[in-house]
This record gives C-alpha cells, sequence and structure tokens, in this order.
C-alpha cells in the first residue's frame, strides 16, 4: 500500500473537512491509503506546550510521515495570502528532509481556505508549493476537465482545490469543492501509484 500523507492546519474546521474529502479520494484509488495529520498552535505564550496528542481530529505529524509517504497534499486555511504560521512553522523545520532528499520526486497538490471569495486562495495556494519545489516534489493542480472546475461559484482553482467558508466560518463545503476536493486526492494518489511504478 502507498501511503499518501494529507497534512493540514485547521483552526475553524473547513481544511480539515477539505483534508477528509481529499483522504476519500486518495483511498478511492487501488494500492493506496491517505494518512491524515495535523500541526500543533504556535502559541505567542514561550513556556506554552501543546499536547502530545490532538484533543480531536488528526494526529499530529512525525517526521517519519514524511519519510514514508508516496505523496503529499498540503493544506492551510489562508492567512493575508499566505499559509497560517503553524503550516509555515512546521515547513520551516524541514531541512533535514530537504538535505536528505526525503520528499524529492514525489508528488504534491495544496488547498485552502478562505473568509472570503477574494481572500487570497490563489496566492495562498502559490506560496505552499514554493517550500515543496524546493523539496524537489512534482506539483499536480486541478485540469479543467474536472467540470465542477467552471461550475463552482465558491471554491476551487487550477492550483488547488479550495473553500470560501464566509465571514463567520459557517459556510458548509459546495457539492462542487466537494467533488474538486475528492478528484484532487484521486489525481494525486493515480500521480503516486505511477511514479512509483517507474
Amino acid at each position: 500500500m502507498l501511503d499518501i500523507l494529507v497534512l493540514y492546519y485547521s483552526q475553524h474546521g473547513a481544511t480539515r473537512e477539505l483534508a477528509r474529502l481529499i483522504a476519500r479520494g486518495v483511498d478511492s484509488v487501488p494500492g493506496c491509503q491517505a494518512r491524515l495529520r495535523t500541526v500543533p498552535k504556535i502559541s505567542t505564550v514561550c513556556e506554552a506546550v501543546a499536547p502530545g496528542i490532538p484533543e480531536d481530529g488528526a494526529p499530529y505529524v512525525e517526521r517519519q510521515d514524511l519519510l514514508d509517504c508516496a505523496g503529499l497534499a498540503l493544506g492551510s486555511p489562508t492567512r493575508f495570502g499566505n499559509m497560517a504560521s503553524a503550516m509555515k512553522y512546521f515547513i520551516d523545520g524541514t531541512g533535514g528532509e530537504w538535505m536528505q532528499g526525503t520528499l524529492a520526486g514525489k508528488p504534491a497538490c495544496v488547498f485552502t481556505s478562505s473568509a472570503s471569495l477574494h481572500g487570497g486562495q490563489e496566492s495562498t495556494l502559490l506560496t505552499m508549493m514554493i517550500p515543496l519545489l524546493h523539496h524537489g516534489m512534482v506539483i499536480a493542480g486541478l485540469p479543467y476537465s474536472e467540470a465542477a472546475l467552471t461550475a463552482t461559484q465558491t471554491g476551487g482553482t487550477p492550483y488547488g482545490v479550495s473553500h470560501v467558508a464566509g465571514m463567520d466560518d459557517r459556510q458548509p463545503i459546495s457539492e462542487h469543492e466537494k467533488t474538486l476536493a475528492m478528484a484532487q486526492g484521486k489525481r494525486l494518489a493515480e500521480l503516486a501509484v505511477k511514479l512509483a511504478a517507474k
């Protein structure tokens, strides 16, 4: 079985729901299974220590998850057109994996959620790709052959699946967003199978 790491940070739950949908897409591909993981919040208090296991949701990511994965889906809410600091903090700590080439040649995709339709989703997705390119990963977007990409009135971009949560973070994931998230997970897993066979 090929493990596809679906790694996300979520504060209000929307990015976590996208991660779960992407995982369903991954799991639909024979020979692949999704491994859901998250990163801890960053504290403004220097002495604060998060519990070793989150109270709910996926377990925290470990370095072994990066080594074991055959592909990576990376997700974060949009913060001023960029990824959340918790995800950036984790990625900034992957210099050892970069030196060893742990992720080189593996497929990757990105996903995000924002409060508003024009809240910086595309710049977030593009800037999330940059460290993955430095790691030597093969970036997979969402092709326009996915009909929901041209039909969606909410989230969805060729750079990766997205969701518009609304200013109160209560907007449910639309049917088009669900379709795109599962399609992105399936595409990532299919690419991982092809690359692993070479």
